[in-house]
């Protein structure tokens, strides 16, 4: 989203998710919401209702009269404005269960082509699917349950799901989703859930579950507005007996109403659950389940981030980048005994080690494995592979290689620290006591990360790494990834610790997490995301669930939460600036015809030209800016990385000063259009 001229968010060009919405049924639904039932909720706009049917009784009372027909106007006005309000609601659901619905034909229709044992391939329908079982989705279809590639790469369009046009390229270990469609070439997936289970199943609940409970915030917000609807229903009904005092029945039923319909803030009112429904929707759409709204709202609030560097700041793999011999030993030697001791390692690190030495050595080809292998143990901390003739070769930690060694050199502990300091690390080599070098391995930082960072501490938001490295490449790592704090060494109960700490200085915390010993500290946590790829005990104890299973999803749903807090503070401080300019139309019109209160005329500064056009001006204009500003509250404010201070400033600033003026522009501009016909 972008900013105008005057700084306030731009509307998003991008709406492939509207295609699909029924606004047959969005219609039907906001006029559904009218039963006074579900209206009374939503204090404000249920205030506006019984003034509506108040209104639309004394109008029917006063068939024949000389107001007559401006009560008929005022009423027709004030029933549209408390439809808008409802059906900026039911648009808002609407927008979800459209996704729904479209997934739920998908599930109903895709088939799929599922591998055998044998290697034959049988057409299957998608809800038949189980977890590891193999498919293959060629070009053009639909891939037809939640799995990871395990074969193949192609450009998945991922629209559908996410509402991003830009296909998304898919390689082996990258997970899929249901409802997705392979652009490119071919896959095979294997199936990672069981019909229920699946991205689709947990969108579908997510929208058509309980009804939405309102957030904290919403709730004191909601309590806010009602006060200030009680505060000036007791201004106006004070009113009315002021102006009888100079002049009886100067005042009637319907201006009355319209004065309290204007002033009390129905723009908020109308747009708070469309606002709380759409930041809902906004976290499904980076594929993440929350569990409750509050949890949304509470990712807005986060003071604290905590973050594993594996797999959420670093991608996890780490690969051999360099062979550094020890004195006496060339580079070709160390080669050969790395290349020897990692043929039977089938980690991503011992792979890259091959190819590495394939590489140096010119060799074209993988060599067979000529002896037994060894593999790792967390107690030895090394492996490697023994040979008939008695000649052993181990790589692994260097402490472990130094404890192997007959006279391990001095170079070993310097080359180490060197790599450490550097944020690789390194594993050492060993054949029959003797140490030939070290291999360096690095963890590869991911990108925009440190601009990442960047925002958020403008934001006040504190970033600390964890990470059961030493402390040395732990600091490196750090740095390059531009974290404020960091954790070395790090146990996994460690973890709920930090978190506990951080939350006696009254911080909220965030925190990811998969495994079984993560449950504790994501319970513990504000923000608990759990990877769905993880324990049941992890998702459950999360209030979240991350269902592409990528840790650094975290920084994305506080995103979706702050500008959540943004969106309605915005709109909120728009909607409360608006009865500033309400307030100078309809008061001097109120009174302009009781004697001893013309005066108030002076206030008149819009030079309205009658006092029911000026009414009826001010009231259109209060029902027009509702659907007016529902693109907003979907799609949220622009979202900038500063503090809570300068945020604040900026909507005053912004939307409190648009507030202020708006409103004096199109309600002036509204009585004229209202004279050209004649009502004003």
């Amino acid at each position: 989203m972008t900013l105008d001229s005057m700084g306030v968010p731009s509307i998003p060009t991008d709406h492939s998710s509207d295609r699909v919405v029924d606004y047959g049924r969005v219609f039907a639904d906001a006029v559904r919401k009218l039963d006074p039932r579900q209206m009374i909720r939503n204090p404000v706009m249920f205030v506006v209702e019984i003034g509506t049917a108040v209104v639309a009784l004394f109008t029917l009372g006063a068939i024949g009269s000389a107001t007559e027909g401006y009560d008929l106007l005022v009423t027709i006005v004030l029933f549209f404005t408390i439809l808008f309000a409802t059906y900026a609601e039911a648009y808002a659901e609407a927008r979800g269960r459209a996704q729904a619905d479209f997934l739920r034909r998908t599930k109903s229709t895709t088939r799929a082509h599922r591998i055998a044992p044998d290697g034959r391939t049988e057409v299957v329908r998608a809800g038949q699917l189980l977890r590891g079982d193999r498919v293959r989705v060629e070009a053009g279809e639909i891939i037809p349950g939640d799995g990871e590639v395990v074969e193949g790469v192609g450009a998945v369009d991922e629209s559908a799901i996410t509402g991003e046009s830009a296909p998304v390229i898919k390689a082996p270990g990258d997970s899929v989703t249901a409802g997705t469609r392979l652009l490119s070439d071919h896959l095979v997936v294997s199936i990672t859930a069981n019909p229920g289970d699946t991205f689709l199943d947990r969108m579908i609940a997510l929208v058509e579950g309980a009804v939405r409970q309102k957030t904290p915030n919403e709730t004191a917000l909601t309590a806010l507005l009602a006060v200030l609807t009680l505060i000036f229903v007791l201004v106006v009904v004070t009113l009315v007996p002021v102006a009888d005092y100079y002049s009886p029945n100067a005042v009637n039923i319907t201006t009355a109403v319209a004065l309290l319909v204007c002033l009390i803030p129905t723009t908020i009112g109308a747009l708070l659950s469309a606002i709380g429904i759409a930041g809902m929707n906004r976290v499904a759409r980076v594929l993440v389940v929350a569990k409750s709204g509050r949890a949304v709202e509470a990712a807005g609030d986060i003071d604290t981030l905590i973050l594993d560097k594996t797999g959420t700041i670093t991608y996890g793999n780490r690969v051999a980048t360099a062979f550094v011999p020890m004195p006496g030993v060339d580079d070709a030697e160390l080669a050969q005994a790395s290349l020897e001791a990692s043929l039977a390692d089938t980690t991503p690190e011992g792979r890259s080690i091959v190819d590495l030495a394939l590489r140096r050595l010119g060799l074209p080809t993988t060599p067979a494995l000529e002896g037994t292998p060894v593999e790792f143990s967390a107690q030895t901390r090394l492996s490697g592979v023994d040979y008939a003739d008695g000649r052993t070769l181990r790589k692994g930690a260097i402490a472990a290689v130094k404890a192997l060694a007959h006279d391990p050199p001095p170079e070993l502990e310097a080359a180490a620290e060197a790599i450490a300091r550097d944020g690789g690390t390194p594993l050492g080599v060993v054949a029959d006591g003797r140490v030939l070098g070290v291999i360096r391995l690095e963890d590869v930082i991911k990108e925009n990360l440190k601009e990442r960072f960047a925002g958020f501490r403008a934001m006040g938001i504190r970033t600390v790494m964890v990470t059961g490295d030493n402390r040395t490449t732990a600091a490196f790592i750090a740095s390059q990834a531009g974290v404020d704090d960091f954790v070395a060494e790090c146990k996994p109960e460690d973890k709920i610790a930090i978190t506990r700490a951080e939350q006696a200085e009254g911080k909220l915390v965030a925190v990811t997490g998969d495994g079984t010993n993560d449950a504790p500290a994501l319970a513990q946590a504000d923000v608990g995301l759990a990877m769905n790829s993880g324990t049941m005990a992890a998702k459950e104890a999360g209030n979240m669930i991350d269902l592409e299973s990528n840790p650094t999803k975290l920084l994305d749903v506080v995103m979706v939460g702050k500008q959540l807090l943004i969106t309605r503070g915005a709109l909120t401080t728009f909607s409360i600036a608006n009865d500033v300019a309400k307030y100078f139309a309809i008061i001097p019109a109120m009174f302009a015809n009781v004697p001893g209160l013309k005066v108030l005329s002076a206030l008149n500064i819009m030079g309205l030209r009658t006092p029911h056009g000026a009414i009826l001006s001010a009231l259109i204009f209060n029902a027009l800016i509702i659907p007016a500003l529902i693109p907003f509250a979907i799609h949220g404010v622009r979202n900038r990385a500063e503090t809570a201070e300068r945020m604040l400033l900026r909507n005053i600033v912004n939307w409190g000063v648009l507030g202020v003026i708006v409103p004096f522009v199109g309600i002036w501009a509204i009585d004229r259009a209202l004279g050209l016909f004649g009502l004003s």
